[in-house]
């Protein structure tokens, strides 16, 4: 059986010490779903000139955000790296090249999750960058990159590794609301957030890839790429006979979709 695939919208730090829907749904799929032999994320706050992987034995936490509490700089998550897989991913993926780095190690968009899902820190973690370098504005030829990028690893589900893209489908930090983490969301928010939900359902992946023309609405949802593009990491790789599930959903902030979901 292949590991499932899985997308999660990983919204504010405040979510790694919150006790909320969203957290408690995050604990639910670590424990449904099967134990990985590894996990590989995709991350949105991994912004490179190229495609990189984390190699190191023991990656840092890195706690890449200013203005919250101090207990959250305090928070460790101690996972060991794993090396091996991440070595294979180098060889699986032809085009473009992906090269191992040794200096960077788990953002939030890995660890704030993790620590709720498998909050033992005992899976060894691999990150992966996103090539943000030549992809400044919005065209399909970018995201189809990407799309094609991802169904390069898709041996890695054979081989009990937990493929996970972290982003958020609507993210526009500059309007959120960060005063009241459940105020209504923003209309156009909410009709974007729906429009994706209902092409995940009907698999219509070129149209998510094409999200420019989607709606009126994406310039606000989507105002840069690197909160939307760990989503097309995750589509890529469903096959045709594979159901998608919504593990989560709903918002905070106003602007910030929170919607996750699984495959197979």
């Amino acid at each position: 059986m292949k590991m499932p695939v899985v997308f999660i919208g990983h919204g504010s730090p405040m979510n790694i010490i919150s006790d909320n829907d969203f957290t408690r749904s995050l604990v639910r799929l670590g424990k449904e779903l099967p134990r990985p032999k590894a996990i590989l994320v995709v991350s949105a706050h991994w912004l490179t000139d190229g495609t990189f992987v984390t190699c190191a034995e023991k990656p840092q936490t890195i706690h890449d955000f200013g203005g919250f509490p101090e207990e959250l700089y305090r928070i460790k998550y101690p996972c060991p790296g794993a090396p091996d897989t991440a070595g294979l991913i180098t060889e699986l993926v032809k085009t473009p090249a992906v090269k191992c780095d040794y200096q960077w190690g788990l953002d939030h968009a890995s660890w704030a999750v993790l620590k709720h899902m498998y909050p033992k820190a005992d899976i060894p973690v691999i990150e992966m960058s996103l090539d943000y370098s030549p992809y400044n504005g919005w065209n399909k030829q970018s995201l189809q990159y990407f799309y094609d990028l991802a169904k390069q690893l898709d041996p890695l589900r054979e081989k009990n590794i937990l493929i996970m893209g972290s982003g958020n489908i609507v993210h526009n930090l500059r309007i959120a609301d960060f005063e009241n983490t459940d105020a209504k969301p923003y209309d156009w928010a909410i009709e974007f957030d729906e429009r994706v939900k209902r092409h995940l359902l009907a698999r219509n992946h070129k149209e998510l890839l094409d999200c420019k023309n989607m709606s009126k609405a994406t310039a606000l949802s989507v105002p840069t790429l690197d909160h939307y593009l760990p989503m097309i990491f995750t589509i890529a790789l469903q096959e045709k006979d594979e159901n998608l599930e919504f593990i989560y959903e709903g918002f905070q902030n106003k602007s910030i979709s929170m919607r996750c979901f699984k495959i197979g």
